[in-house]
């Protein structure tokens, strides 16, 4: 009998935010907020849409200078003002699907986040998510900071 033992690689980005739950789901739920922040600081346009209940898509399309990265997934589960999990595949590599759950609990008159974004197919996949979300979620904190 042989069991699969690898662990897939996984990061997790920790960061209180100066605003309440509901304002950072909100955040994370919503297109035209979504297309305020998700995405890298070089992003030219942003188009965003959400189906925010569990079996709903979304699709994020970070439009560049010289490339279109395009990412969607399902939600799988969907807590208001409180937690998301959902499936992260990029269009170009749709067999790597991972998996992002984000966790916001209230912290006096703001929130702590929790990015966790696991079951990575390798650890460069890995390194280069942990530069992208850290760019991001500085983009979110200075969005919800405005």
């Amino acid at each position: 009998m042989s069991t699969d033992t690898a662990v897939k690689p996984s990061l997790t980005i920790k960061r209180r935010l100066n605003a309440p739950p509901a304002k950072v789901f909100a955040a994370w739920t919503t297109p035209d907020l979504m297309a305020r922040w998700l995405g890298p600081t070089d992003v030219q346009k942003v188009v965003a849409e959400s189906d925010t209940r569990v079996g709903g898509r979304y699709r994020i399309q970070m439009i560049m200078a010289d490339d279109v990265h395009d990412v969607s997934g399902i939600y799988r589960e969907v807590v208001p003002n409180e937690k998301l999990v959902f499936t992260w595949a990029w269009k170009s590599t749709p067999e790597r699907e991972s998996l992002v759950t984000v966790t916001i609990k209230p912290d006096g008159d703001g929130s702590l986040m929790t990015l966790l974004h696991e079951q990575f197919f390798d650890e460069a996949a890995r390194d280069g998510h942990n530069r992208g979300w850290t760019e991001i979620v500085g983009k979110l904190t200075a969005y919800l900071e405005a």
